[in-house]
Order: C-alpha cells, then sequence, then structure tokens
C-alpha cells in the first residue's frame, strides 16, 4: 500500500470552488493509486466565519478570560468543521471516507495547551482505515495528551500534523497545498521577478521559512527530514508540480547540484528593534546579566554579537521599549535604533565559496543601504537595515545573485 498525504490550507477551502480543486487533487491521487490521507486547516483567514482568528475574536469580544485548556477545545472545532465538510463531498461523489480527530488518530501530545508538542503517533486505527479503502481525513493542528485532554500545536500546527503522519506512515510523500505554485526566491509581492524553485533541500527552506518565508512552517519540515520523507509545496488551483523539499543526496540523484547555485533564496522580516549595551566600566558579564535578563522576562532575541565592549542583539519592534527598561533599570544606557529589518540571502552552495559576502555589500553599497550588522553560517548570510531600505535590499540582492533566471 502506497501512502499519500495530502495537506490543504485555509485559503485552500475557503470556497465551493476552493474545496472543488482540493477534491481534484484528492481524486487524482486515489487514481494513481494512493492510499490517501488528508489534513485540513480551518477555512478561511481572519474574518472568515471558521478561521482560527475568527475563532480567537469570539472569546476576546465576550470576557477574553478563557483558560489555555478551554481555548483549546475552541481552537481545534475550525478544523473540525473543515473535515466534515470535505467528508461529506468526498461521500457525494461516490469517494468513501472517514474523520479521525487529532485524539482519534492517536497524535499524542505533550499537555502545553495552546503550543503542544507531538510526542508520538500510533498510526493503526488510520492503517485500518485506509485497508479499508476509506479517505482518512484528520483535522491539523490538534492532538491529545495521554489524559486524552485536546490539545492544539500552535502557529503552523496543520503542516507540523501532516509531515508526522507522514512520517509515522512511512508515506511516500507529504504534499502541502496552498494558494502559491511552491516556493519562491524571493516574497512575490515584493519581487516581481520571483521564480518559482523547483527543489530545495531540508536546511535551506527551514531557513527560508525561520527567517520570514511564510510557505510552510519550519517545525513541519524538521519533521520530515528526520525520516527523509519527501515534501512537495503546490498550489491547490493549478497542476503545477510545486517544490520538491529534499535531501540533497537525492536531488544530486536527480542529476541537479544545489552548487549549480549559491544562493537560492532571500528572505525578510520587518519589524526589528537593534538594541546595544555597552559593558560598564571594569565589567565583563554584560553578556550573562543581559540575556538572563531577557529570558527571564520572555523577550526573544535574536542577531547576537558580542564582543570585549558589549553586545549587540535584536528583539520585535513591541518589545523595544520593555527590553530597554529592564537594562536602564539594571544599570546600562542601551541604545535602541527601531524599525529595522532582518535581510537574508540562503544557499546550501554558498559552504565554502568565497566572495558571497563582497557581493552582498557591493549590491547594498551601490543602492546607497546601510548595513547595521551582519552575521553568518555555513547556509545564510543575514544583515540588518533600516525597514525603510529593506524592499530595496531584497530586490537588490535578488538581482546580485541572477535569483529572477528561471531556476530547475
Amino acid at each position: 500500500m502506497k501512502i499519500l498525504v495530502q495537506k490543504f490550507g485555509g485559503s485552500s477551502l475557503t470556497t465551493e470552488d476552493c474545496r472543488m480543486r482540493a477534491i481534484y487533487h484528492m481524486e487524482k491521487a486515489i487514481d494513481e493509486g494512493y492510499a490517501l490521507v488528508v489534513v485540513v486547516s480551518a477555512m478561511g483567514r481572519k474574518g472568515d466565519p471558521y478561521a482560527t482568528d475568527t475563532l480567537l475574536q469570539l472569546v476576546r469580544a465576550n470576557g477574553n478570560q478563557l483558560p489555555s485548556r478551554e481555548m483549546d477545545m475552541l481552537m481545534h472545532t475550525g478544523e473540525i468543521i473543515s473535515a466534515t465538510i470535505m467528508c461529506s463531498m468526498l461521500n457525494a461523489r461516490g469517494i468513501k471516507a472517514t474523520i479521525l480527530t487529532g485524539g482519534q488518530a492517536n497524535i499524542v501530545t505533550s499537555d502545553d495547551f495552546m503550543n503542544a508538542q507531538i510526542m508520538s503517533i500510533d498510526p493503526g486505527r488510520i492503517l485500518q482505515d485506509l485497508q479499508e479503502g476509506q479517505v482518512v481525513i484528520v483535522p491539523g493542528f490538534q492532538g491529545r495528551t495521554a489524559e486524552w485532554e485536546i490539545t492544539t500545536l500552535g502557529r503552523g500546527g496543520s503542516d507540523t500534523t501532516a509531515t508526522a503522519l507522514g512520517v509515522a506512515l512511512k508515506a511516500e510523500t507529504v504534499d502541502i497545498f496552498t494558494d502559491v505554485e511552491g516556493i519562491m526566491t524571493a516574497d512575490p509581492r515584493i519581487v516581481e521577478e520571483a521564480q518559482r524553485l523547483g527543489m530545495v533541500t531540508y536546511t535551506e527552506i527551514c531557513n527560508m521559512a525561520h527567517l520570514g518565508a511564510k510557505v510552510i512552517h519550519p517545525r513541519a519540515v524538521e519533521i520530515a527530514m528526520h525520516a527523509n520523507v519527501p515534501i512537495r509545496v503546490r498550489s491547490t488551483f493549478s497542476d503545477d508540480p510545486g517544490t520538491l523539499v529534499t535531501t540533497m543526496l537525492e536531488i544530486g540523484k536527480m542529476g541537479y547540484t544545489v552548487n549549480d547555485r549559491v544562493v537560492m533564496g532571500i528572505a525578510h522580516v520587518p519589524n526589528i528593534t537593534q538594541i546595544k549595551v555597552a559593558n560598564k566600566e571594569g565589567s565583563y558579564d554584560t553578556q550573562l546579566q543581559v540575556f538572563k535578563t531577557m529570558a527571564t522576562y520572555n523577550i526573544s532575541v535574536d542577531f547576537i554579537n558580542v564582543n570585549p565592549m558589549g553586545v549587540a542583539y535584536t528583539v520585535h519592534d513591541e518589545m523595544g521599549e520593555k527590553a530597554a527598561r529592564l537594562l536602564t533599570e539594571m544599570g546600562y544606557e542601551p541604545q535602541l535604533l527601531p524599525h529595522c529589518a532582518k535581510v537574508s540571502v540562503i544557499g546550501a552552495g554558498m559552504t565554502g565559496v568565497p566572495g558571497v559576502m563582497a557581493r552582498i555589500v557591493e549590491a547594498l553599497t551601490q543602492e546607497d543601504i546601510q548595513i547595521l550588522q551582519s552575521a553568518d553560517s555555513h547556509t545564510t548570510i543575514w544583515v540588518l537595515v533600516h525597514e525603510t531600505d529593506m524592499v530595496k535590499a531584497v530586490r537588490a540582492l535578488h538581482q546580485q545573485f541572477n535569483l529572477h533566471v528561471q531556476h530547475k
């Protein structure tokens, strides 16, 4: 039995026409001989009646005092509504379908309500239904604790459900259907010439997702990567094959190497505040004191530079004033630069290749863009710029690395 997992996001289920496109892809998979598991998100986005954000707004408008356990009871219902509608549509077309909630599908999680982690999956019940010729629909984003409490998996939870089920079921592939053609070289809303990538490595798309791209959640990719289960990111609204996410080895077997492209994409994150803290005279534990305080008050830090003179790091804009107040109370004189953006150049092929940073600096200098801070890893180089320069920086870097040229 060859198994395929298909996941459909909320934008793929909003209208009847959208849902019929999803049904089309399901029928095509069945015709190709797959035993099919379908994971669905809540229908639509904020403002649509069954979207998760709409449900949250309902609580905010009615007391806003719902405990996290009870909040999960509400938040998991949007996906169940989607599942029932899709089940009805499949059965109406003569395709046997059944629904298993996250708990019924034996997705066992931690008891961290609203942000649970998957601990284990027993696929036995799903496999039994597949053997009986059923399409198994699993509402995404949800599971249960060992004590059968309902939990949800946090943002990106439906992607995580899909890849976790793909691993547990030893699926041939996990198809993530969305409203774009696949993974792009940059946000097409910023770069009109952005191209769809035919293939990327798990590491590359994890970096893209962590650094601002919203096509797939990085936690979902990491789960698939550990078991080498291929992912395809595709559009519900076309027959385009989308982007294949797999290992560098598998890409090589297809006659293509990531070294053919030094850079595969540009990502960006706006609304960032840079904070610089100088050492107190005669004190050399600044970094310890600063980062312990940030952790104590749940302020997420990024883009960290530590040097003998002090530290520099970034926080989200909304946390800037709080961080500055805490640092001032500790006797420091923090320098804040709000409204910055992190622009990232990503590519597994840049490892060991000289001159990549020089090309980045060249592209930004030619556009009179000031680099406020930089950092790098084997596969990514990050630069911090003024937010007013973000769009210009993304476009300049996209052009510099010839990402407007069609990729394989």
